[in-house]
C-alpha cells in the first residue's frame, strides 16, 4: 500500500504508555522505572547512518554559526529532562562537570547550560503544564512521540517550527547527519518539531534471558530459539537445579509482554504503541495499514497459548502465589544465581550477559553463559524503536531559540561536550582503558559520580561518539544486533496519533478486560480448559468493543496513509 503522510490528527486527550528511555550503564538510574531506564541507556554499538539530508556544505555552515553569528550576549539556556534532581554528592559531581562544560559552551557559542528537571512524580502532568505556561523558563525540551506527548505539545504551540534555514545555520552538524526521511518523520503539518534521536541503536523488544550453559545440558545445543524449546529448558531446570530459589520469580506483572511475545511469535503483527496494556489494535507486516485485532483472530493459536501457561504453572516455572507477588527481585536474583530466567529486553540482557561486578554468576561458575530468546524469533518479527521515542524540542516560548540550537548542535556533536554531558569528567566518572573502552575509575561511586544518570539526556545520543563500556559482551552483543539488523521493520506508525475522545471509554474497556483475563492465561491460573477462558476473554472483549475501536482507527488511519 503506497504510503503519503498528511496531516497528522492530533487530540489534547492522548493514551500513552510508558517507555522508559535511557539511564546507565552502572545501573544508577532515576526514572519511574529505573531498571527499565537504566538498560535501555547501556552502550550500543556503533552504527552510524551514513546519510546525510540535502543541505549546503557542513565545513561552510559551522564556519557560519561559529564566526558570523551575533553571540556578543551571554545567555542561560534552560535544558529541560525527566528525571529527580540529584543532591548530596551527586549534585556537586553534576555542577563540576557543568562548570567544566560551560566553559566550552562560552567559549564556542557563549552560552552556558541549566538543567531543569521534571521529576517523576506526576512526570506527564508537570511536564505539559510546564511547557503550557510559555513563560520562557525553560529552552531545550526533551520530548517523546510515544511517551512525552511530542505532537500534541506541537500541535498545542509548545514547541517552535524548525525552518530548513534555522537548523543548517544554528545546528549544521545535526542538520547534516540526519538524513531527509528522518526529518520527514518530524514533521506536523509541514514543519518540522522535532530532532530526532536516530543515529542511536537501542533495542528494546522483549524476550527471556535464561542460562544458556543449562540450556544446553538440557539438550538445547544452539540454546533456545523457541516457545517450545523455553518450555524444555524450564523443565530441565526444574529437575536438576533444586538449589534455586525458583526458576522464575515472576512478580506476576509480565502477563501482557509474555502474551504479546507469543503473539509476535506466531504471527506478523505490529503494534499500535501506547492505546492499552495489551497490543490490541495493529497492522501485519504484509499490511501495516490494515487495523486488525489477533486477540480475536488467532484463537486457535491464543489456546495454544493458554495450555502451555497452564503447563509452565504446573512445572512450578513460578511461585505459587505469582499473581500476587509484589515484592520480587527477579533480576537481582539472576544476577547472582537465584533463577534461571528473567523477562525483559535485550538492553537489559546486554547487561545481564556480561560479567559486571554485580553479575557474580559468571565468577561463580566460569562455565556459566547468558543467552537471549527474543520474541518473535520464530517468524522474523522484530520492529526497531521509532526514532522519535527520544528526541529534542525548542520551546516556543524560548527568549534564545537560536542559541539553544547552538548548543544542542554542541552537546550532540562535539566529542568534548559530548563525553562531559554524558560521562562526566574522564579519571572521576570514567577512565579510557588500552582498548579505548570505557571504564569506573578507582574509587569510583555510583551513587554520586554516575553523570549519566543525572542528565538524562535521552534525546540526541549519538553512536559516533559514544565510548563502549568495558564491562559488556560486545562479541555476542554485535552478534545480536547484526542479527536484529537483517530482519527489523522500522516502526511504521511514528507520527500516527490517534484522536481517541470518542473511543476512550471502549479503549479502557477492552483494556480492563483485556488485563483481567490474560492476568489468569499468562500464568496458567484459569479454571476450566483453554478453549474456554479464551472464547470467554473474546465474548467479553467483543462486548466491551474491540470491533468499534478497530473501525474507528481504520478511518483515521486512512486519512494518514494513502
Amino acid at each position: 500500500m503506497k504510503k503519503k503522510l498528511l496531516s497528522v490528527l492530533l487530540s489534547a486527550t492522548m493514551v500513552f504508555s510508558l517507555a522508559a528511555c535511557g539511564g546507565s550503564s552502572n545501573g544508577e538510574s532515576t526514572s519511574a522505572d529505573k531498571e527499565t531506564a537504566t538498560e535501555e541507556s547501556a552502550e550500543k554499538t556503533t552504527e552510524a547512518s551514513g546519510e546525510t539530508a540535502e543541505s549546503s556544505d557542513g565545513a561552510a555552515e559551522e564556519s557560519a554559526a561559529a564566526s558570523d553569528i551575533d553571540t556578543s550576549e551571554h545567555v542561560v539556556i534552560n535544558y529541560m529532562t525527566t528525571g529527580d534532581r540529584p543532591d548530596g554528592a551527586a549534585a556537586e559531581r553534576l555542577n563540576e562537570m557543568l562548570a567544566k562544560l560551560n566553559e566550552i559552551l562560552t567559549e564556542k557559542v557563549n552560552a552556558e547550560l541549566e538543567i531543569y528537571y521534571i521529576e517523576w512524580t506526576d512526570y506527564l502532568s508537570n511536564y505539559n503544564l510546564t511547557l503550557a505556561q510559555m513563560d520562557g523558563s525553560v529552552d531545550l525540551v526533551g520530548t517523546a512521540s510515544d511517551w512525552l506527548d511530542a505532537w500534541p505539545n506541537a500541535k498545542n504551540g509548545a514547541f517552535l517550527a524548525l525552518s530548513e534555514d534555522m537548523l543548517k545555520t544554528y545546528a549544521p552538524k545535526t542538520w547534516a547527519s540526519v538524513p531527509a526521511e528522518h526529518w520527514d518523520m518530524c514533521k506536523y503539518d509541514g514543519d518540522i518539531y522535532l530532532m530526532p534521536e536516530d543515529n542511536y541503536a537501542q533495542w528494546t523488544n522483549h524476550g527471556f534471558i535464561y542460562r544458556l550453559d543449562w540450556a544446553k545440558d538440557a539438550g538445547l545445543a544452539d540454546g533456545v530459539h523457541s516457545w517450545e524449546d523455553l518450555t524444555t529448558y524450564f523443565k530441565y531446570v526444574k529437575e536438576n537445579h533444586p538449589e534455586l530459589k525458583a526458576v522464575w520469580d515472576s512478580d506476576g506483572t509480565q502477563y501482557a509482554q509474555m502474551a504479546n511475545g507469543w503473539i509476535a511469535s506466531h504471527t506478523n503483527f505490529v503494534a499500535i504503541d501506547g492505546l492499552a496494556t495489551g497490543a490490541l489494535w495493529g497492522g501485519t507486516k504484509d499490511d501495516l495499514y490494515t487495523v486488525v485485532t489477533p486477540v480475536m483472530t488467532e484463537t486457535d493459536s491464543l489456546v495454544k497459548y493458554a495450555e502451555m501457561m497452564k503447563e509452565w504453572d504446573t512445572i512450578g516455572v513460578w511461585p505459587t502465589d505469582v499473581l500476587n507477588n509484589t515484592s520480587s527481585q527477579n533480576r537481582d536474583e539472576y544476577r547472582v544465581g537465584q533463577v534461571a530466567a528473567e523477562q525483559h529486553h535485550t538492553q537489559t540482557w546486554t547487561d545481564l550477559c556480561s560479567a559486571t561486578e554485580a553479575n557474580t554468576i559468571y565468577a561463580d561458575d566460569p562455565k556459566a553463559e547468558s543467552g537471549f530468546f527474543y520474541f518473535g524469533e520464530e517468524t522474523d518479527n522484530v520492529v526497531a524503536l521509532s526514532i522519535t521515542h527520544g528526541a529534542m524540542a525548542v520551546s516556543a516560548a524560548s527568549q534564545n531559540p537560536e542559541r539553544a540550537l547552538m548548543v544542542y548542535d554542541l552537546i550532540r556533536n562535539d566529542p568534548e561536550c559530548y563525553k562531559l554531558f554524558n560521562y562526566g569528567i574522564e579519571g572521576v566518572s570514567y577512565e579510557i582503558n588500552a582498548d579505548g573502552l570505557r571504564e569506573t575509575p578507582e574509587g569510583y561511586d555510583s551513587t554520586s559520580d554516575n553523570i549519566n544518570g543525572m542528565t538524562n539526556y535521552w534525546w540526541g545520543r549519538n553512536d559516533d561518539i559514544e565510548i563502549r563500556d568495558a564491562s559488556r559482551n560486545w562479541t555476542e552483543i554485535d552478534k545480536l544486533y547484526a542479527k536484529y539488523d537483517g530482519i527489523k521493520i522500522d516502526y511504521p506508525y511514528g507520527q500516527f496519533v490517534p484522536d481517541v475522545d470518542s473511543i476512550q471509554a471502549k479503549i479502557d474497556n477492552c483494556n480492563e478486560v483485556y488485563t483481567n483475563y490474560m492476568k489468569q492465561i499468562s500464568f496458567g491460573k484459569y479454571t476450566g480448559t483453554a478453549e474456554e477462558i479464551v472464547a470467554e476473554m473474546q465474548a467479553a472483549l467483543e462486548q466491551a468493543g474491540i470491533a468499534d475501536v478497530a473501525a474507528e482507527l481504520q478511518t483515521q488511519i486512512d486519512a494518514l496513509y494513502k
